[in-house]
Order: structure tokens, then C-alpha cells, then sequence
């Protein structure tokens, strides 16, 4: 059986947690089942089905909150009778879709193993964070060979942790203290004013006042899977869109700014902090000594970043 691990949402394949942790992060029902004969097909899928339509037809009737998310409609389904062949429809195409991109996309890392498959379907759930906020604080340099996505940096990072300020969710990295390029595990975004634009808010403004920026690849940042189809879902909408790494002397300009990994999609951010003197200083400074400047955002996603979001979830950039 194959260690690879795959995630296949919207039409994306993406690095996937242990499944455990999967499940314990989402409500839904769900069947696990494993392929056969060389990925070509899955052992008595039938059966699971079957137990599956089963699985959503008794919570649906008798306990909606084991499928859908807190804060959802689930009240709309109950009582509400569900065609099991729709069901089937939904997951053999969704199926039918992963596979082929999982064994064309991914066929060297495969090697000829077969796969353990866990399907799980919930209902009024946004993948990744939701309305969880991220609070990220400057710490350090860029990476070497950022555009390569390698192991030791799980190592070279853990000094980092010592200057973590409380309660903050991630930590940026920038080569001169101003121009800020990445996470150590997420790409950053900012959506700013233009120069030439007005001072008002992103509300009520034309949307080309603004813009998406986010470091280019080339200023040394990693080139993850989410941060391209974000560029995507900008071209394919109309938001303005530009490769370069945001700036905190700019930071007035900034509506909104969020993040992105397989495992958060997008995460919006609520403050970002950056400390007081140069990045060198930090080192030589205790960490309760640290003085920080703050940057602080609205309550909640502003409005690209969640049509950003809406639009990786139900797939309208594809």
C-alpha cells in the first residue's frame, strides 16, 4: 500500500493530512475502502456506497449537525427526502475525476502501489479554516532555494519559534524587513489600494482601485500549489493582480491579507505584526524584550479574499 498521501478538491490534488486528522476536522459521513488491480478500480465499492447513502440518509433524518458545519443551513434538509442515486452520481463522479488526475498527475510517486481510499461527504463546509483568522509576525530571512520544496527547512526554521510573539498562527520571512515574501509554511497575499487611488475603503470603490500582491517567485519564495490557483481565480475574475512582494512601509495601503497552503486554502489575517529595528537587532534581543509594530485588519475575510475563497471552493475557476 502506498505511503502518498492525496486530497483531490475541485478539480485540484493537493498534500493531504493523516486521515484521522481529516475527519476529526470535519463533520460528514464517510466509507474507506482500498483500490485494486493496478488503481483501476475499488475493492466492493458497491457495498460502500450502499452504506454510504445509507450513512447520509439516517443523519440527515435523524441528526443534520453530524453532517453539516456549525453555523450552516442544516435545518433546510430536515425531513427532506435525498435520492440515493444522486448520491451516487455526486461521489462516482467526484471518484471517477480524483482518480484519473491522482494516477496521471502522480504516477511516479505511485510506483505500482495500490491506494487506501476514504471518502467523506459533509455538507455547508468551506475547505480549510473558514472564518478562522491567522495572525502572523515577522521573524526572519528568506529561504535558500526557496522554489524547492525540501525537508531541512523543518529544521532550519525551528529557531525561528523562540520570537513567536503569543497567540500568533504563522511567521513571515523578509530579506531586508520591509518587503515581506512568504510564510515558513504558507504563501502571503495582501489586497492594497494603488497609489493613485483614493483613500477611501475597498467598499464602495471600483474594483480596479485595488490589487492582489504577492511576492514573485523569482524574490525567492516557495511556488505552492494554492498560490497558483489563486493567481488563476484573480485572471479568470478580473481582480487585479500583481507579482510583487508586498511592502510594510506601504502598510497603510493594505484593505486585506491572507494566506494560503493545501491544508489552510485561504486563510485570512487579522493582524501582522513586525518588530521594532532591523531583523539582525532580533536576533540579539531577548524575546519577552521584543518591541513589535502591529497591523490590524477588519473582523472577518474582506470582500476579495472571500470571493477568492468562494471561488476555489465551488470550483468556478476551473
Amino acid at each position: 500500500m502506498s505511503n502518498c498521501r492525496f486530497l483531490y478538491h475541485n478539480g485540484v490534488v493537493l498534500d493531504a493530512p493523516p486521515v484521522t486528522t481529516f475527519l476529526q476536522s470535519l463533520p460528514g459521513a464517510y466509507t474507506t475502502t482500498r483500490t485494486i488491480n493496478s488503481v483501476t478500480s475499488f475493492l466492493f465499492w458497491e457495498r460502500h456506497m450502499k452504506r454510504l447513502s445509507s450513512s447520509i440518509c439516517i443523519l440527515l433524518d435523524s441528526k443534520p449537525e453530524l453532517l453539516f458545519s456549525s453555523g450552516s443551513s442544516s435545518r433546510v434538509w430536515m425531513n427532506q427526502s435525498v435520492n440515493e442515486s444522486s448520491i451516487y452520481d455526486l461521489v462516482n463522479g467526484s471518484m471517477s475525476k480524483a482518480m484519473r488526475s491522482v494516477v496521471v498527475k502522480e504516477r511516479e510517486r505511485l510506483c505500482g502501489e495500490e491506494l487506501a481510499v476514504t471518502v467523506l461527504v459533509t455538507g455547508g463546509y468551506s475547505l480549510g479554516v473558514g472564518n478562522i483568522a491567522a495572525s502572523l509576525a515577522l521573524v526572519g530571512h528568506g529561504r535558500d532555494v526557496a522554489a524547492a520544496k525540501y525537508s531541512d527547512w523543518v529544521r532550519l526554521r525551528k529557531p525561528l519559534e523562540k520570537f513567536r510573539p503569543p497567540s500568533t498562527t504563522e511567521l513571515l520571512l523578509s530579506n531586508d524587513g520591509d518587503h515581506l515574501l512568504e510564510g515558513c509554511v504558507t504563501n502571503f497575499f495582501v489586497v492594497s489600494r494603488r497609489k493613485s487611488s483614493s483613500s477611501g475603503s475597498l467598499y464602495g470603490e471600483s474594483l480596479s482601485e485595488f490589487e492582489v500582491q504577492t511576492a514573485p517567485v523569482t524574490d525567492g519564495v516557495l511556488p505552492g500549489v494554492i498560490r497558483e490557483v489563486v493567481i488563476d481565480v484573480c485572471l479568470s475574475k478580473g481582480i487585479p493582480y500583481r507579482e510583487r512582494a508586498p511592502a510594510w512601509s506601504e502598510r497603510e495601503l493594505w484593505e486585506e491579507a491572507f494566506i494560503t497552503s493545501s491544508l489552510r486554502i485561504v486563510q485570512h489575517v487579522r493582524t501582522i505584526k513586525v518588530p521594532v529595528g532591523s531583523l539582525e537587532a532580533l536576533a540579539c534581543t531577548k524575546p519577552e524584550e521584543i518591541q513589535w509594530k502591529e497591523k490590524r485588519f477588519k473582523e472577518g475575510p474582506g470582500m476579495i479574499t472571500e470571493l477568492i475563497q468562494m471561488s476555489i471552493e465551488f470550483g468556478v475557476w476551473v
